[in-house]
């Protein structure tokens, strides 16, 4: 694994006790054009969801459009690359996620951009946890029993994920290493598709974001098993934890986040992440995400680098544990 697991954005204090007076001048007027908000997955997923919620929030907040381009491929590292080799003076960001932020890193032999280095942190937005949903023809109404049948027909049953390294596809291998079961693959462009392709029966199952799934569960389509947080999520508090089903040691949320390119002034990265809290902390706001799956949270940049820190090194124990290669 070659990521490096160095403090995000370390310099930027130093950087900043010798940042010329013209870089506080231009943060004082930031933002004065349109911010491109940089979504790395397909429209219509989790990571889109929020972004959209995100860019309409800061669009009232600052007073200039935060306009959404959804840069799908790659597991995200497309989009992300694009941020990675911006202009670091605030109007390019990203919507950062797993993917290509703290998994991709630790499959990749070789990456465009580090993970690490290439990015400044803004704020950690929302967090939301994981859940296993099955088609409704699958004779399994809990973690056990699909076990047990998937233990009775290896390789039977498929699942879908948004891609290769998505953590749809990681939360799946985490859970076939721990249960000790074989489940074929199907990957897709995205989280969307797939979840139609669940929905309409050419699936079995899939493991995808709470905000994503839970519209279908409400209306029967998908019958939900569990969920990937270590505690029952306050947003589904009737469905189980995939520790309490039966599968000691599973984990599976994703936190998406906005980040900058390096070096980007440290004045506009704290404007930023103080408008983002405010934001998600919003009566308006904090409501209409947790109503469609997701935990509001707006940190600090120091904690949400201190965040990925902890995801890159708790995924490099994942693809250890399910045996994934590049």
């Amino acid at each position: 694994m070659r990521t490096t697991l160095r403090f995000f954005g370390g310099a930027a204090c130093v950087a900043l006790s010798l940042a010329p007076a013209g870089v506080f001048a231009a943060a004082a007027e930031y933002p004065v054009k349109p911010i491109r908000l940089i979504v790395p997955f397909a429209p219509g997923g989790g990571t889109d969801l929020t972004g959209r919620a995100i860019a309409q929030k800061l669009t009232e907040t600052l007073g200039k459009t935060v306009v959404v381009d959804n840069r799908p491929g790659a597991g995200g590292m497309i989009g992300a690359d694009i941020v990675a080799k911006a202009p670091a003076d605030g109007y390019t960001l990203v919507l950062g996620s797993p993917g290509p932020l703290t998994i991709n890193p630790n499959l990749q032999p070789r990456m465009p951009y580090d993970p690490v280095k290439d990015f400044a942190p803004v704020s950690l937005a929302t967090i939301s946890p994981f859940m296993l949903v099955v088609h409704p023809s699958v004779a399994a109404t809990s973690v056990k029993e699909l076990i047990a049948l998937a233990k009775q027909k290896p390789d039977a049953l498929n699942y879908g994920s948004a891609g290769n390294g998505s953590v749809s596809h990681l939360s799946a291998e985490q859970f076939k290493a721990l249960a000790g079961v074989q489940l074929t693959h199907v990957p897709y462009k995205g989280s969307s598709p797939a979840l139609l392709d669940l929905v309409s029966g050419r699936l079995h199952l899939i493991f995808e974001n709470l905000p994503i799934v839970l519209p279908h569960v409400k209306s029967g389509k998908v019958r939900a098993l569990a969920v990937g947080t270590t505690k029952r999520s306050a947003l589904v508090p009737d469905f189980p934890t995939m520790v309490e089903a039966g599968v000691p040691g599973y984990e599976s949320t994703t936190a998406f986040g906005i980040l900058a390119p390096a070096k980007t002034p440290r004045p506009i990265v704290n404007r930023l992440s103080s408008e983002i809290a405010k934001a998600l902390q919003g009566g308006d706001m904090k409501e209409s995400l947790a109503a469609r799956g997701f935990e509001p949270v707006g940190s600090t940049p120091e904690a949400y680098a201190s965040h990925l820190r902890d995801e890159l090194k708790r995924y490099a124990k994942v693809v250890k544990l399910a045996g994934l290669k590049p």
